[in-house]
């Protein structure tokens, strides 16, 4: 199978593309240049492969939450390549992808994951792995003050993501103390890491349309909030 994932949510913009179990990525820290390069970096995966948009089985995007923009620019790119191609997509959250990086990278088996979602609040989730070294959400994602984070159960936890950058002190008063035991705040989400969790989630039959690959901003009332 083979499968193209990209990210642009963040600070980081990134396309990973898996051909009969191989992978390779293309991943770069480049603020407001993401609509400027997603395309080259795709454009090059499939040249270095020697494979064409045609040979492609499905896709897999980071449907957010994150930068309004970028997870607009990632849903846009996708939708397009996906009509064109008639080609599945496969929607992963961007903190569940932030959540396996720190996995795959770390060796981080239960992780808060957060983003800075301005406003003075933080997209929040909380994931263990299971036993398929797949990061698997506990509760629900939210977008909620720093200080009001939910709890959760026991120690040892590593947070992940932009969110502990601004918010560390904050978080780790919030959670107590031992419940945090390492901050991963440069731990962005990566095309890989959307592979490696849109993979088994097509093999399971989880994949959507590409009229159906949509953000997901958890966030409904941006409008209302930054006139206010």
């Amino acid at each position: 199978m083979n499968m193209l994932a990209i990210d642009t949510a963040t600070e980081a913009c990134s396309a990973a593309l898996s051909v009969d179990g191989q992978t390779t990525q293309q991943y770069r820290i480049a603020p407001r240049e993401h609509s400027h390069i997603i395309l080259p970096m795709i454009e090059q995966l499939l040249n270095d492969a020697g494979i064409s948009v045609s040979d492609i089985d499905a896709l897999a995007f980071a449907r957010g939450p994150g930068s309004f923009m970028g997870v607009r620019i990632a849903a846009g790119v996708v939708q397009g390549i996906g009509f064109a191609h008639d080609i599945p997509v496969v929607p992963v959250s961007t903190l569940a992808a932030i959540a396996q990086r720190a996995l795959s990278e770390n060796g981080a088996s239960r992780v808060l994951a957060a983003l800075d979602a301005r406003m003075h609040e933080v997209y929040w989730g909380a994931y263990q792995a299971d036993d398929n070294g797949i990061m698997r959400l506990l509760g629900e994602e939210q977008v909620v003050p720093p200080q009001q984070v939910p709890l959760p159960d026991g120690t040892d936890w590593v947070g992940a993501g932009s969110g502990w950058s601004g918010y560390a002190e904050v978080l780790c008063e919030r959670l107590g103390s031992g419940t945090v035991s390492q901050q991963l705040e440069d731990c962005y989400p990566s095309a890989q890491a959307i592979l490696e969790l849109a993979i088994p989630e097509y093999a399971a039959g989880n994949h959507v349309p590409a009229a159906q690959a949509v953000p997901v901003y958890l966030r409904d009332n941006v409008a209302k909030k930054s006139a206010a």
